[in-house]
């Protein structure tokens, strides 16, 4: 093996001379310093390197040589070509809008491209007499503008995410849940069509019936197959109102048995997830109960001395043009035997486009991420934990993990998913059938912990890795979401069955694992 620092000054120039060649004249901002007079999209100033080296769980951080800005898809599909054919290639990941918690998005020693810097279009097409609608969207582009986009002709994607200041591609890449999942799937059943650039620098357009291996390989993904350009998306009728509802509940089997119950009804609900309650003062209460609603839960329904709370939240959508005199009927119908705690039911009445954006926009925490220097005090890490359950085990789970092992606040979710509303046919993965006694259904746990110490970082991870070792010794057959894993053994105990199937799928279309190095499913020892 060459000395690494010759390799990487082999590499650079290489990817400079082939930028040079085949770049079309720059439409952005170019950086300072010598690569400027070359006019040239690859910057390695300070700035961009910091940048590209820092996520949303500003934990694990790797410094590639540039970040590439593109302003054309043409642009990246030559960035990959010169890697591709390069006789010493150089790693590329394609960065979103860095909500990865763990460094997916990084490429170290590699090129991180900015998505954003493309900025292609969003538009809205389809049938009015077929009623067949759908919006091609770039996979740079935000799901908070895709959704303003369609709402403009009275349509809407039916599957999101609780966050949608997350890229199409982004979410494409993992899967893309919430509580819409159990009725409509997860985002990535929603997509017709897709243009992938492939590992080998190739542009190529794919769907159920076009180039299907690759259309499959990419959904869910985690970014090993293609970077997807453009993604077109099932639109439907958007509601105007939607009836936002929440129940506490002390009892996690009634919790659980009422969630199911909720994603079994044909034509009910339009959204149903569960979390758990360890706080009365977080924001996710303060912004959506009045202050008599606290008060009233503190003397209802205390979350304190080891007795837990548990919320099911659900949603209806209604139209006010169409269903304003019958919504409140259709809502008691279905609510109607639910066990939560008597009086602890509580209800809004918003905009659907204010339901959708009900997080907001916490992007200025990483602007604040971004702008802090090393680890310590003061800056923000979220070591996140995000997996799927199997069904039979969730009332082992909630016991072991929830009452006894959970010491911290955060916030804490816990819903079912309907297993039919997924495609094996797609890299994502999820409990095996034979892992659950009740195949119909499973469910997804999120600890969306929040650490600005040191020591609360440690703590949060110690518990993290107790939770999983739990698990394991317990023979709960988890599944990760956003996976992340050190080595090979546990990627291949990830994907069961499929592992074959992926490592095929990433020798046909990026045989020489240039793309997302940083989920280091390829390079873990």
């Amino acid at each position: 093996m060459g000395h690494p620092h010759v390799l990487i000054v082999a590499q650079y120039l290489f990817l400079l001379f082939t930028i040079l060649t085949t770049t079309s004249s720059v439409s952005i901002k170019l950086p300072t310093g010598p690569l400027r007079k070359w006019g040239i999209k690859l910057c390695n100033n300070a700035s961009c390197i910091d940048t590209a080296s820092t996520d949303y769980g500003n934990i694990v951080h790797e410094i590639p040589y540039g970040v590439f800005y593109p302003s054309s898809v043409s642009d990246v599909v030559n960035l990959v070509k010169s890697s591709y054919e390069s006789p010493a290639p150089f790693t590329i990941a394609a960065r979103g809008n860095g909500h990865s918690v763990r460094g997916q998005a990084m490429a170290k020693d590699g090129v991180v491209v900015e998505m954003a810097s493309l900025n292609t279009s969003i538009t809205v097409s389809g049938n009015s007499s077929s009623g067949t609608f759908y919006v091609d969207v770039g996979g740079e582009q935000l799901w908070i503008d895709v959704l303003r986009a369609t709402l403009k002709h009275g349509l809407a994607p039916v599957s999101w995410t609780d966050y949608l200041y997350l890229t199409v591609g982004g979410t494409l890449s993992n899967a893309g849940i919430s509580g819409q999942t159990s009725f409509h799937g997860p985002q990535i059943s929603n997509v017709l069509e897709m243009d992938v650039i492939t590992g080998k620098g190739e542009l190529i357009t794919c769907s159920e019936d076009v180039n299907p291996d690759l259309f499959y390989a990419v959904l869910g993904g985690l970014g090993q197959f293609g970077i997807i350009t453009r993604a077109r998306i099932v639109l439907k009728k958007a509601p105007t109102r939607v009836k936002w509802v929440r129940m506490m509940y002390d009892d996690f089997s009634k919790f659980s048995k009422d969630q199911e119950h909720l994603i079994s009804i044909q034509g009910g609900m339009d959204y149903v997830e569960g979390n758990l309650m360890m706080d009365t003062t977080s924001s996710t209460i303060v912004n959506f109960y009045s202050p008599y609603d606290v008060l009233k839960i503190n003397h209802l329904a205390p979350a304190r001395n080891g007795s837990l709370l548990y919320t099911l939240e659900v949603a209806k959508y209604y139209d006010t043009r169409r269903d304003i005199n019958t919504i409140d009927k259709e809502l008691e119908m279905e609510l109607k035997g639910l066990s939560y705690k008597p009086g602890l039911i509580f209800s809004k009445d918003i905009s659907f486009f204010d339901f959708l954006n009900r997080v907001g926009n916490l992007d200025h925490e990483l602007q604040t991420i971004r702008r802090g220097v090393g680890v310590g005090v003061g800056v923000v890490r979220h070591p996140w934990l995000n997996f799927f359950v199997p069904r039979s085990r969730i009332v082992e789970f909630n016991q072991r993990v929830f009452v006894e092992i959970l010491q911290n606040q955060g916030l804490y979710l816990v819903y079912p998913i309907n297993r039919k509303k997924w495609d094996d046919r797609m890299s994502v993965i999820i409990p095996d059938d034979d892992d659950d006694d009740d195949e119909d259904m499973f469910y997804t746990v999120g600890l969306l912990f929040t650490s600005q110490s040191d020591d609360d970082f440690s703590r949060k991870e110690k518990q993290n890795n107790e939770i999983l070792q739990f698990c394991s010794e317990s023979g709960i057959n988890i599944k990760q979401y956003f996976p992340h894993y050190v080595n090979k053994q546990d990627w291949m105990k990830h994907f069961g069955n499929k592992w074959d199937v992926f490592q095929q799928r990433k020798a046909q279309f990026d045989p020489k694992m240039i793309l997302s190095p940083g989920q280091t499913i390829f390079t873990s020892a």
